[in-house]
């Protein structure tokens, strides 16, 4: 397993945002079609899909073929910030997702799914259980540290994250334990550990470069680096691999720069997922273009339909779209709280407080200013905010 399953803090990102979904489809036959997917001959990823597909089909009580259909659609998902494929995989492993001691692989899958629609929870829950029975499973290790981060819980996640170190996994616990670190006020000498431990490991896969790379934009972009930060960016993208939070990460450090031309270039075939269609929707708005408006209602409509599902993945993304696309600080504040209650990164901290700035309410972003001050969060932007905040009446 690559670094990938380190990602999901962000994401939940994005992933956190890549979208919601309500109760999982469940196919009434083995034959249903779950996709009927364009005519693409050329496309590795169609091709595979479809080979995966077509042997699920012809095979659905194989396990390990239904695993392998289940991982390549949560990638999918991942890849490209559309939530159906999520629901895919769930569907594939509809004849064990309800048993109550459920295969090792199952319990994975069930945690990275439950992960991605929020369900921490029962996520953690799913991973204890598996750790339980595999004390060296790395994927389940790397999940739970991931989680811990994306909730604050940097104790925990420094613990799993000293646990893979143990279970053979060098690379993941080093990359794993520098995030950790970054985010504890330890952020500069992280970044020169990571940016060394990528220079001595040629050997790592381009999925490692890219994870660790955007990791090293990220830090450098909350070190105040932006010029660093958009090189590695710039790595990133030249691996060749699709990924909505990289492209979101450079999307957010080209609209702080007020360089909304390039993020509507580099965003303009993203529309498909919400979190890229948010940052495109502000850049059309910067530069006054007509799309503007399309953007912005297509967004109102996906936000209106997720609250009719009772999801609430969209809470940071809507609080950014609330405030800054619709002018309703007030609003945006009540979302901003919602979303901090569930996931406290630094995306997380800072809509709460410019939200709470511009409400001219700093007592909501008490939570936000304790936690800058527990745990020494380097990041400018976040310190210019909190100093703001203490200068309203309260």
């Amino acid at each position: 397993m690559t670094l990938r399953c380190l990602w999901i803090a962000p994401l939940l990102w994005l992933l956190l945002s890549a979208g919601a979904w309500g109760k999982p489809f469940v196919p009434p036959s083995d034959g249903t079609i779950l996709e009927q997917l364009p005519n693409r001959p050329t496309d590795p990823a169609a091709r595979e899909t479809r080979r995966l597909r077509d042997l699920w089909q012809k095979h659905p009580e194989d396990l390990t073929v239904a695993v392998q259909l289940a991982r390549h659609y949560y990638q999918q998902a991942l890849g490209e910030g559309d939530p159906r494929p999520v629901g895919y995989a769930q569907a594939t492993l509809a004849r064990w997702w309800g048993l109550p001691e459920p295969p090792g692989e199952v319990l994975l899958l069930r945690a990275f799914l439950g992960q991605y629609r929020h369900d921490f929870g029962g996520a953690l829950a799913d991973l204890d259980k598996l750790l339980r029975r595999e004390p060296d499973h790395p994927e389940a290790q790397s999940l739970r540290a991931a989680i811990h981060l994306v909730q604050a819980r940097y104790d925990e996640a420094a613990a799993d994250c000293r646990g893979l170190g143990v279970r053979g996994a060098p690379l993941m616990a080093q990359a794993c334990s520098l995030t950790v670190a970054a985010l504890t006020g330890q952020a500069r000498p992280s970044y020169r550990a990571l940016a060394g431990a990528l220079a001595t490991r040629p050997e790592a896969s381009k999925e490692q470069k890219l994870w660790i790379l955007t990791r090293l934009g990220e830090i450098a972009q909350r070190l105040g680096e932006e010029r660093l930060a958009e090189n590695h960016y710039r790595q990133a993208l030249a691996l060749g691999i699709r990924d909505v939070f990289l492209l979101a990460a450079y999307a957010d450090l080209l609209l702080d720069q007020g360089r909304a031309a390039e993020t509507a270039s580099l965003l303009k075939d993203g529309r498909r997922a919400d979190v890229l269609l948010l940052r495109l929707a502000l850049a059309e708005q910067a530069l006054s273009r007509p799309q503007a408006a399309e953007s912005r209602d297509a967004l109102a409509a996906r936000f209106h339909e997720a609250r009719l599902r009772g999801d609430a993945l969209h809470q940071q993304e809507e609080a950014r779209f609330t405030l800054y696309l619709l002018g309703q600080p007030l609003a945006a504040l009540r979302l901003a709280e919602a979303n901090w209650r569930v996931q406290r990164e630094p995306r997380d901290a800072r809509i709460l407080l410019e939200a709470a700035l511009a409400a001219r309410q700093p007592a909501a972003a008490q939570p936000v200013l304790d936690w800058l001050s527990r745990w020494g969060n380097e990041e400018p932007r976040l310190r210019q905010l909190a100093e703001q905040l203490g200068k309203l009446p309260r």
